[in-house]
């Protein structure tokens, strides 16, 4: 959205705007009083990021209040940027600046050479663009190549050429994103990777509140709430972030991952994109438990790199990947809905190996630590959620030469024969599958159930590609 779009009722000149009776504030008090009327109508700060409403957001909130600049520090994959980038939703809907101005001069109070000299020559007349807030917000991602040109500006030989201006005229100086982010919010995503000389440059901004610009004099005072990440690892042991620059912010928030399945859960119901059409997608709770928990078991291997992290969005690829295991069966044996199986859950090494680190092994043991995770996911789930008090006449049953077969390529009908030759199996599926169970939920529910007494040493298993058959442990 730009100025094109704004409200036509919104005034067009500096003296409509001071007609309108427009105040002039600070980012830094807009984003507090906007934040004071959220938390007195019982608003949080965002509905975009969960499981932070306890730890993380409360401390967000008081930082904004007290009107600091702010660095978040975690790891991959806990939401730093969403939450940076939902910070706009506390400005102001709509922005006056003075029409054609690069660093959003305010109306009332320019700052660069242009708009002082515009706001001098045509006083009340003198032309009002109107900013939305989605515009308000500019993020850098840090690399080593990083410029002070890029962030503060640079001395433009093009436009000295062609508006015949002398490098000594400030209006020379192309600027760069941090004062094109003026009455705004600026963020740099992985701080320590900005080079040493970049680090200090951002200290004048920082404290001064002010950018300098080759060797003009100049300085022109910016008006921007500055917000960074970074990961712990980088920040505090590396020594790649100078010190003087963590002196420089106000407040330090450590964020974390998901403490319990539940909040994992709804973030993977909330991000993930399920394609099942043209059937209907059902995704039994036993399977969002396992998918939201093989992500928690790595968080604690000695295997895998804690450094690195276990980022939420394995969880919502995993997810994603069962589901569509699942579909690319239903396409071939043509069940009426798509319901994902334990069986499918081995579809997860693919989406798992690139967002996962491993600290003692050799990266072509991937496969079998994978599956080990999945495997602990799922007796643990099983362990916690399912009594069966039928254990013992199900592995009587087996005992009776009775073999089943499974696998991420069998019809439900396959299932369901299983359940009416055993009928010690029909009670413990109902109450996994849950009341009015498709044929597909009850099919997913035998799974899980064989599984977990293969898992808990009840029944053995022969494995062999994407079939396996269930049996009485040997005597």
């Amino acid at each position: 959205m730009n100025a094109n779009h704004a409200p036509v009722d919104l005034p067009t000149t500096l003296g409509a705007l001071r007609a309108a009776g427009y105040q002039r504030r600070s980012v830094r008090d807009e984003l507090r009083a906007n934040l004071e009327q959220r938390l007195a109508a019982g608003l949080p700060i965002t509905s975009a990021v969960l499981g932070y409403e306890d730890s993380v957001l409360p401390q967000l909130e008081t930082a904004l209040l007290a009107g600091h600049d702010i660095i978040l520090l975690g790891e991959r994959g806990q939401a730093k940027s969403r939450m940076i980038r939902a910070l706009c939703e506390l400005l102001d809907e709509w922005l006056p600046i003075v029409a054609g101005s690069e660093v959003r001069d305010d109306p009332l109070a320019p700052i660069s050479a242009y708009a002082i000299d515009l706001v001098a020559e045509r006083g009340d007349e003198t032309a009002i663009d109107w900013v939305h807030r989605s515009e308000r917000f500019a993020e850098k991602l840090a690399s080593p190549d990083t410029s002070m040109a890029d962030l503060i500006g640079d001395v433009d030989p093009i436009k000295a050429a062609t508006r015949r201006l002398t490098y000594a005229d400030p209006e020379v100086i192309h600027f760069g994103i941090v004062p094109r982010t003026n009455r705004g919010i600026f963020a740099i995503n992985e701080l320590p990777d900005l080079a040493p000389r970049i680090q200090v440059g951002l200290l004048n901004i920082l404290e001064e509140r002010d950018i300098q610009v080759r060797g003009f004099p100049v300085r022109i005072p910016l008006d921007i709430l500055m917000v960074f990440s970074a990961n712990p690892e980088d920040y505090t042991n590396r020594g790649r972030l100078i010190t003087p620059l963590k002196d420089r912010f106000g407040s330090q928030i450590r964020t974390h991952y998901p403490f319990e399945l539940t909040t994992e859960i709804a973030i993977m119901h909330q991000e993930a994109a399920l394609v099942g059409a043209p059937r209907e997608v059902r995704v039994p709770w036993f399977i969002d438990d396992i998918v939201a928990r093989v992500s928690h078991v790595a968080r604690k291997s000695h295997v895998i790199s804690q450094r690195s992290g276990v980022s939420v969005r394995l969880s919502i690829a995993n997810y994603e990947t069962v589901v569509a295991s699942a579909l690319r069966r239903t396409m071939r044996t043509r069940d009426e809905m798509v319901v994902p199986r334990v069986s499918d859950l081995a579809a997860i090494v693919q989406s798992t190996q690139g967002k996962i680190e491993f600290d003692t092994m050799d990266e072509n043991d991937s496969d079998q630590v994978i599956a080990a995770l999945v495997a602990l996911a799922v007796r643990q789930c099983f362990s916690e959620h399912v009594l069966l008090e039928e254990a013992p006449a199900i592995i009587e049953a087996f005992r009776a030469e009775v073999v089943v077969h499974t696998g991420d390529d069998l019809p439900d009908r396959d299932y369901l024969a299983v359940l009416a030759a055993m009928p010690a199996l029909e009670a413990p599926v109902q109450r996994v599958a849950g009341p009015n169970a498709s044929d597909g939920e009850l099919a997913a529910a035998v799974e899980f159930i064989l599984e977990g007494l293969y898992l808990t040493k009840r029944l053995a298993k022969d494995a062999a590609g994407a079939r396996a058959l269930y049996r009485a442990r040997n005597r």
